[in-house]
């Protein structure tokens, strides 16, 4: 699925940036626009951009909707605000009658602008929910009876499979599930070629094959030593500073000895082999725990030598997994976020608009699969985001939706005004913070 080219530069980036950040800030504002309707809140303005229009129209319902020439975000703007953050025109709202108040958002019912506000993030949710869950569906579930469904591009001098091969044994192991192949590996010391009990055309055959776990690249992280090093997926790597490792766990061992020294690693790539130094980072990992731990990474992951087969999954099945996913994703964050504020890992976890930018353009030079991908766990980095109790974000708007439920009236216009200049402070000294990161991180 690689249909955008791999190629870098600045232009690049920034292409594949402003497209995410399209998308997600579309469906955002989309969110926030289509349930305003829904509950009878006009949209006056559908802006993705900001600054000098340069394009616009408007629709039946009276709103317009247009394009501007800095593509860095977008807003909404209702009846009665008086700028995209939804201040409060004090002046518009008095000279509207009963009726065209109720249509504006500081008069509507306090039930529709919490859904309208809480909408936008809902909508980034949903998204994420659907594209996970899109990916399931079209690529499908790994069964668990060890079956090969298709073996990987190797080079020729190393044993391999054939498609439908039923493992029964490895090594005098009984194998019965995918599972039993890495706890065998594990115990094993990495060999060119391993001996296998087979099923193959109804017969049990013995055969010699690759070690299962080979040093094969299955992904490259976008802003890692591989990725600059130029490792593509589908890359193994047969040598480690000249040395032949023949499992990806002699790699991790490689990498964590060298202890932040540069590698030299011997890559065999369609037919050629090619030899690429990279230098690995010191990186904070979650653990299933909830913690992190630091370990020195080249930013590859690895698998099997083979592909396994799969099942179709149902629509239900597949959106299941799409909220897991998303809800995977809201809790790594929440977790990386603590784990900041308390020291336990560093600050330079935190990307900024650079950071951000520059993952844009890796996942897009890596495939459109790996792009979408991407804009999905953004989509939901972007509606937890706004779902903090900060002024001047959605979640900052619902805490003052909250306070006048409890109350029984919204705060005054000169507590928004101080609520709004503080939560626009935090917001901008965050986001300098971020930049900041972006500029002197490693």
């Amino acid at each position: 699925m690689d249909f955008i080219p791999q190629f870098g530069g600045l232009a690049f980036t920034l292409i594949a940036f402003i497209a995410a950040l399209s998308i997600i800030v579309a469906i955002h504002e989309y969110g926030h626009y289509i349930v305003g309707r829904w509950t009878g809140i006009h949209a006056e303005v559908f802006s993705l951009g900001f600054g000098p229009v340069l394009f616009a129209r408007t629709d039946r319902h009276g709103t317009r909707w247009q394009v501007a020439a800095l593509p860095f975000g977008g807003y909404v703007k209702f009846l009665g605000d008086a700028d995209a953050a939804s201040g409060k025109d004090a002046a518009a709202i008095d000279s509207l009658d009963v009726n065209e108040r109720r249509r504006s958002m500081h008069g509507a019912p306090l039930w529709a602008r919490a859904l309208t506000v809480a909408a936008g993030p809902v909508f980034n949710f949903i998204l994420s929910i659907i594209v996970f869950a899109l990916f399931l569906a079209f690529t499908g579930r790994a069964v668990d009876e060890p079956r090969v469904g298709a073996q990987t591009a190797l080079p020729s001098d190393i044993a391999q499979f054939e498609p439908g091969d039923l493992i029964l044994e490895m090594e005098g192991q009984p194998v019965t599930a995918f599972a039993d192949l890495f706890d065998i590996a594990e115990g094993l010391e990495p060999e060119p070629t391993v001996t296998y009990i087979v099923e193959r055309d109804g017969a049990r055959t013995e055969i010699e094959a690759a070690f299962p776990l080979v040093p094969l690249v299955q992904s490259v992280a976008p802003q890692s030593a591989a990725i600059s090093a130029g490792l593509r997926e589908g890359d193994l790597i047969r040598a480690v500073n000249g040395e032949p490792i023949h499992a990806f766990r002699q790699l991790r061992e490689a990498v964590e000895a060298a202890d932040g020294s540069p590698l030299t690693l011997t890559l065999w790539r369609a037919g050629e082999e090619i030899e690429v130094t990279l230098t690995p980072r010191r990186t904070d990992l979650p653990t299933p725990d909830g913690g992190f731990e630091s370990r020195w990474l080249i930013g590859v992951t690895g698998g099997l030598s083979f592909e396994p087969v799969r099942e179709n999954v149902g629509p239900l099945g597949a959106l299941e997994y799409g909220a897991s996913q998303t809800l995977l994703v809201v809790r790594s964050s929440l977790s990386g976020l603590w784990h900041m504020i308390t020291g336990a890992i560093s600050s330079c976890n935190l990307q900024g608009p650079i950071g951000i930018a520059e993952t844009s353009g890796a996942a897009a030079s890596q495939g459109i699969d790996n792009f979408i991908w991407f804009i999905a766990v953004l989509s939901t980095a972007v509606g937890l985001l706004n779902l903090f109790p900060i002024p001047v974000l959605d979640g900052g708007h619902l805490v003052f939706h909250a306070y006048e439920a409890v109350a029984g009236k919204p705060p005054s216009d000169k507590a928004m005004r101080i609520f709004m200049t503080i939560g626009l402070t935090l917001l901008l000294s965050l986001m300098l913070f971020a930049l900041t990161n972006d500029i002197f991180c490693p």
